[in-house]
This record gives C-alpha cells, structure tokens and sequence, in this order.
C-alpha cells in the first residue's frame, strides 16, 4: 500500500476495510449495522450519511441493497474549492424502508437515546465486522509519520459510551478516550500499538504494518539525533577547554616563555598549541612517551595553575 500518494492515510486504510473479505452473513449483517447506527442520522424517519471515501460509499450502498432490499440515493460533492477531494452523501429516501430498517436492527421508536443492540452483535466473531462498518462510517486515523491517533466522531453521548464499552471489552485494544468536540462525541485512541491492534482487528494489517514500521523510524531517528546531539555537546565542550588551555600556554609564553616549564609540561603545552582539536586522549597519545587521558588532564591543570599564578 503506496501511502506517498495524494489520498491520505485514513483513506487508504478505508479502502482497505472494504476490499477485506466478508465470507458469513451474521458478520455482513454486523458490518452493515455499524454503518448504520453510527450514521450521522439513523431513525424510523431518515438515514443518512456523508463520507469522503468513495470505496465506503459504494459498500455502504451495496450492502444496503443485498441485505436489506433497501435502494439508497447517492449525490457527489466538492469538499473545497477548487479542490478535486469530494464527498459522498448517501441516504435513504423511502420513510417507510428507514422503520423497516430501524425495526430490523431492533430500535424502539419511542427510544429517547439511541444505543447499540448488543443482539445484533452477540454472535462469535461479528465484533470485528461491526467495528470495521463503524470506523468506515466516523472513524479517522491519522498519518503516522506526523501523529499517532485514531477516532471515531459519534453524534450521540450514549452511542459514544457503548462503542469505547465495546473496545475496552475486546482483549488487547486498550482502553479509548471519549471527549466532546464540536457538537460530536469523539471515543479515541493515540497509543500507536493500541492503534495497530485496532486496524489489525477490524481487518486493516497493511496500515497497522505501516505505523509500526514508522514508530520503528522514529524511534531509530531519535536515537541517532540524541547520539548526535551528545557528540556535539561533547566537542563544544572540547573546544571550550582547549581554547582555554591555549590563551593560558600563550600566556606563558608571553611573560616567561615555554622554556621556563619543565620538559614534560613544555611538549604537552607545544602539543596542545599545534593541535588544538585533539582530544585529551589524542593529546596523550600523541607524546614522545604516550600517557593516559587522566596523565594529560594532570599536566593540564599544572600548566593552567602556572598561567594563573603569571
């Protein structure tokens, strides 16, 4: 899967949600009851939602069709000006096909909330599916080169609850999030393993392999930056001391000269004049008789209580 292309990462992923097998009827049926519930409107009277992934709009309409007899209106789009991004809105413009299918999911009419039918759910291995149609219909996933987060933006408060309900249940997703935002409750989630679990389940491995092979980018980029980052720290340092080392040699030199040092002193302060780049170890290893980095750091500090007392 190509992420450097126009379509971003969330798209990709949905594209890759609808093209997923789907082989048992109760789990098509737990797919197509995400994408309903989670709609932007899903009542007796109306059913409807808008999506910016063609791939999802087809499915939606297809699933529709084959298991509910239900025939739904598509129009397209611009999202923005100027801009070839477009918007698919779907919905369902028979009243009486919306309370045939409202009553098919079981929802009560004179329910004042809606709330998930754990019933339409209940049996083994539909979960996956019925969390697939829900991302497909408000989920989001963010590129994982710039961010770790996935959602889902619900339109109703208890709907919001049921769904983080159901992740905190399914072993290994983690525990999601729930904060309201602009009108929508948004249950998310922003631990990237967390978030590879998710797509993993819901039947989207090549985009969960993707953001665990950025997290593995990231985390080697890290380490060379901070590797790097020590080593320049380390030659400033460097080059700090040795520029000090240097002003107090030339300041013997210039009130008493270098030959008023003793032999062992006047090699390493013409050593550290000629090469002042060197480290304290190049510096020891450098001498007619090598000695240790802690050897040269002692002659050092001589030469240094020398310039001081001048």
């Amino acid at each position: 899967m190509n992420y450097e292309l126009v379509m971003s990462f969330s798209k990709e992923t949905k594209k890759e949600l609808c093209t997923a097998p789907v082989t048992r009827a109760e789990d098509g049926e737990a797919l197509i009851y995400g994408m309903l519930i989670f709609s932007k409107v899903f009542s007796p009277s109306a059913i409807s939602f808008t999506t910016e992934s063609r791939e999802a709009a087809l499915l939606y309409s297809e699933k529709v069709s084959s298991d509910l007899s239900v025939i739904s209106d598509i129009s397209v789009m611009l999202t923005r000006k100027g801009s070839e991004g477009k918007s698919w809105c779907l919905s369902i413009p028979d009243s009486g096909d919306c309370k045939r299918i409202f009553d098919h999911f079981g929802h009560d009419p004179m329910s004042l909330s809606l709330r998930i039918n754990r019933s339409n759910i209940d049996e083994e291995g539909t979960i996956p599916y019925f969390l697939r149609g829900a991302f497909l219909v408000c989920g989001n996933v963010s590129d994982p080169g710039k961010d770790y987060h996935l959602e889902f933006a619900v339109p109703h408060m208890n709907l919001a609850k049921d769904l983080a309900r159901i992740i905190s249940e399914t072993e290994l997703l983690g525990t999601p999030k729930t904060v309201r935002r602009k009108g929508s409750y948004v249950v998310y989630i922003k631990e990237s393993d967390a978030i590879a679990d998710l797509l993993t389940y819901i039947g989207a491995p090549m985009a969960a392999l993707e953001i665990m092979q950025q997290k593995i980018y990231k985390s080697v980029r890290n380490k060379v930056n901070r590797q790097i980052n020590s080593e320049t720290a380390n030659s400033n340092k460097t080059a700090l001391a040795s520029a000090k080392q240097i002003a107090a040699i030339e300041k013997i030199s210039r009130e008493c000269g270098l030959d008023s040092l003793t032999p062992d002193l006047r090699e390493l302060a013409q050593m550290r004049l000629d090469n002042p780049e060197y480290n304290l170890r190049e510096l020891g290893e450098a001498l007619s008789t090598p000695i240790s980095r802690s050897g040269v750091n002692h002659r050092l500090a001589r030469i240094m209580e020398i310039a001081d007392k001048i």
